[in-house]
């Protein structure tokens, strides 16, 4: 019923939704007389405002049409080149000239925790113009027909495996914040099945893989209220005339309502802000603030069966660290990654993943050499800003590429290393004070950020 109370509330408002709009049009524009009057201008901001707060705001477009590679501009155009009921592959395709070298893959997984998948649209322009990248475009569940099916963890780990398989040999990939559980899984399961389609490397931005570690405010709410909780209270089902009809979800409304609720203030100071700058006539900061907010409010549905089961096995019972995580009945063993690079980053000011959740990884992948796997901690940087933002293009964003592109290099040259005539002179092996040397240096690293 609590969907239904929505769809009617938002249907209810929607006459004086229109009616704000029209007071708005007729009140900023410039022929009428009475627009350059101090009441006409607050009139109008309010309207605009009114008109915001009651919108419901749809799925934001990449527009990403063009990428500087090499010193020159090329055109980008998206393509689905894999597809599935609960999530398209969407490829950017460079115009590049013919012969060029192929630069790197680089398949980036998407949050699927309410937001989509433009939320990355500048993690994905930075990359552009030196890989070529691939991004997981979830669905919004009530978009999906009963018809299709059920969606849950074990689902999202099968898709990622599918998508890499698709990609085939020399890939890497990225989980940005939630999807570090799932791919980390995938990736555990394809190493123990010796599938030769594992990753080159893997990055960690952000995941809850440990969140005994440091818990935020998000992790002691999801442990306290339990899983029932969230069962009883945030779950429904999607009503007609959406496709997903019957279909039970934790729906977007909700998490919109939770992600503002954490930081009330901060959003209250901000359209308190676009109230003053639309009455002074500041164009600049009121389209900052439209721009980020036509983004940040654009929430969609998740089925009910994963949302539950990432609050049960992440959040509450903590699977993955405890060594109990299953994938579809079959165990998962992290210990089995020994040929994918790993790399963890997070931010120091991060309030939704506390320090050291996503390093856990390393904790879990000791089968990974040494010289495999580093971590980062980027200074004065939130949850957005480990994967956004000025310091993730200047800092975070480098360190990935690099990490990404030595060890390709490594993979090329071992394979080409294996492939010499057997009479080849093998290297010393260090000797066990040598390696327990190197593994103390390496931990150091890994703990010290650097």
């Amino acid at each position: 019923m609590l969907y239904h109370f929505y769809e009617a509330t938002h249907a209810m408002l929607s006459p004086y939704r229109a009616m704000a709009d029209a007071t708005k049009l007729a009140l900023n524009n410039p022929v009428n007389p009475f627009s350059h009057l101090p009441m006409a201008k607050q009139m109008a901001a309010a309207a605009e405002l009114f008109e915001r707060a009651t919108r419901r705001y749809g799925k934001p477009g990449f527009n990403l049409p063009t990428a500087l590679v090499g010193g020159e501009r090329v055109a980008v155009t998206e393509q689905v080149v894999w597809k599935r009921p609960f999530c398209d592959l969407i490829h950017f395709k460079r115009a590049l000239p013919r012969g060029r070298k192929a630069d790197p893959k680089v398949l980036i997984v998407a949050p699927m925790s309410g937001h989509y998948a433009t939320l990355l649209r500048g993690t994905v322009e930075t990359f552009l113009p030196n890989h070529e990248v691939f991004i997981t475009d979830w669905a919004d569940a009530r978009m999906v027909p009963m018809a299709e099916g059920r969606f849950d963890l074990d689902d999202y780990v099968d898709y990622v495996v599918s998508m890499l398989h698709f990609l085939g040999p020399d890939t890497h990939v990225m989980a940005v914040c939630q999807p570090a559980v799932p791919v980390f899984v995938a990736v555990a399961r394809m190493e123990a099945e010796d599938d030769p389609y594992v990753p080159t490397t893997l990055t960690l931005m952000g995941g809850p893989i440990d969140t005994r570690s440091n818990p935020t405010a998000v992790n002691k709410l999801a442990e306290e209220r339990g899983t029932e909780w969230f069962r009883r209270n945030v779950i429904t089902t999607v009503p007609f005339p959406h496709p997903g009809m019957m279909r039970p979800v934790y729906p977007g409304f909700l998490q919109i309502n939770g992600f503002m609720s954490m930081n009330l203030d901060r959003h209250v100071d901000a359209h308190r802000e676009l109230f003053r700058n639309l009455v002074k006539g500041d164009g600049d900061g009121a389209q900052k603030h439209r721009e980020f907010y036509d983004e940040y409010l654009a929430v969609m549905d998740l089925t009910a069966e994963f949302y539950l089961q990432t609050i049960e096995r992440v959040f509450v019972e903590h699977h993955l660290p405890r060594g109990i995580m299953m994938h579809r009945d079959r165990p998962v063993d992290p210990k089995a990654i020994r040929r994918v690079a790993l790399l963890t980053v997070e931010g120091e000011k991060d309030d939704i993943t506390g320090g050291g959740q996503t390093l856990a990884a390393h904790g879990l992948a000791t089968s990974i050499p040494e010289d495999m796997r580093h971590h980062h901690l980027q200074p004065a940087v939130g949850h957005y800003g480990v994967f956004n933002g000025s310091r993730f293009r200047a800092d975070i964003a480098p360190r990935v590429m690099d990490f990404m592109r030595t060890h390709a290099y490594r993979k090329a040259q071992g394979a080409k290393t294996a492939a010499k005539p057997a009479g080849d002179k093998p290297s010393a092996e260090k000797s066990p004070g040598e390696k327990s040397s190197a593994k103390s240096a390496v931990l150091k690293m890994i703990r010290g950020g650097r």
